[in-house]
C-alpha cells in the first residue's frame, strides 16, 4: 500500500472511525463531569505521507462549539493530557492506523507538536507517525 495509494486511504469516513465524534463528549465527560463543559469539538485530519522520511503526518483539530470560547481555554497543554488521557487514546489510534496499512509497514514512535492556532475558532494539534 505505501506509498501510492496512502493518500486515498485516510476518507473522512476512515479518520471518524479513527477518533468518533462522540470522543469530544466523552473527553469533557471525564475531564470536569459534564459534556455541555466542552468549548470544542474534536476531530482528526490526515496531512501527509513523507515517503522519504516514513512519516505519516495528521492533526487534531479543535472546533470551537457554539456559544463557547476556544481561546478562553487551555489548549496550549493539550498535546500532553492528548499523549496519556484515555479516552483519546493515542495509542490505540496509532494502533488502528497499523493495521489499516495492512502490514505493509509498523508504526515505530508517534508525537505530539505544539498546539496552533490557525484560526481563533479553531486550534490544531500536529501528530506525527514514524513507521518502520
Amino acid at each position: 500500500m505505501l506509498p501510492n495509494k496512502i493518500n486515498e486511504l485516510f476518507t473522512k469516513e476512515v479518520l471518524s472511525n479513527l477518533l468518533p465524534p462522540q470522543k469530544s463528549d466523552e473527553f469533557f465527560e471525564a475531564l470536569y463531569g459534564d459534556p455541555d463543559e466542552g468549548a470544542y469539538d474534536i476531530s482528526l485530519l490526515f496531512k501527509n505521507y513523507a515517503g522519504d522520511r516514513k512519516i505519516l503526518s495528521f492533526e487534531f483539530q479543535l472546533h470551537e462549539r457554539p456559544g463557547k470560547c476556544l481561546a478562553c481555554n487551555l489548549t496550549y497543554g493539550l498535546p500532553e493530557v492528548f499523549s496519556r488521557h484515555p479516552v483519546i487514546n493515542i495509542k490505540g489510534i496509532v494502533e488502528k492506523i497499523e493495521m489499516l496499512l495492512n502490514n505493509d509497514t509498523t508504526c515505530e514512535s508517534w508525537e505530539l507538536g505544539r498546539t496552533r492556532t490557525p484560526k481563533d475558532n479553531v486550534h490544531t494539534i500536529p501528530m506525527t507517525i514514524r513507521l518502520k
